[in-house]
């Protein structure tokens, strides 16, 4: 049996009304987290949809705002950044930023799950000049934008 790394996030409720994130499986990536309240998005348009929610989120890491894969494939409503981030400096609400690519009006309900949060640790990266990067490259990877074919 394989067991998961935990690592604590604390969370507080700005509004009591807001639900905290939950994982639906054990073995989820994401947590679901839901609207706080009611939104009517108009089509073509965005919106931010509060969550009710603050995280102190631990140094190294991030927390990732993710479509929710249901939600995607069931109504026209998008994760506009997705993926968004949440960084350990930010201590603001969590507000997910959504779009509405339909043609009609879409109502975000409270406790309607609208995205899924996931915890990821982030090395910085130290971006160092070069005055030509080829010799950095695998052998075989040094075709430009496309090159894969796709």
């Amino acid at each position: 049996m394989h067991l998961r790394n935990k690592v604590a996030v604390p969370v507080e409720r700005i509004d009591q009304k807001a639900k905290l994130p939950a994982y639906a499986h054990p073995d989820d990536a994401g947590a679901d987290v839901c609207a706080l309240e009611e939104v009517v998005i108009a089509p073509h348009t965005t919106a931010a949809v509060r969550t009710g929610l603050r995280f102190a989120v631990p140094r190294g890491y991030e927390l990732q705002v993710r479509p929710r894969s249901g939600l995607s494939l069931n109504t026209r409503l998008r994760i506009a950044n997705s993926p968004g981030t949440v960084d350990c400096g930010f201590a603001g609400e969590v507000m997910i930023i959504i779009d509405n690519q339909g043609a009609e009006d879409i109502v975000v309900t409270p406790g309607l799950r609208v995205c899924q949060l996931v915890l990821q640790q982030v090395p910085q990266a130290v971006f160092t000049e070069v005055p030509d990067i080829t010799d950095y490259l695998p052998a075989d990877r040094k075709g430009g934008f496309g090159s894969t074919g796709c």
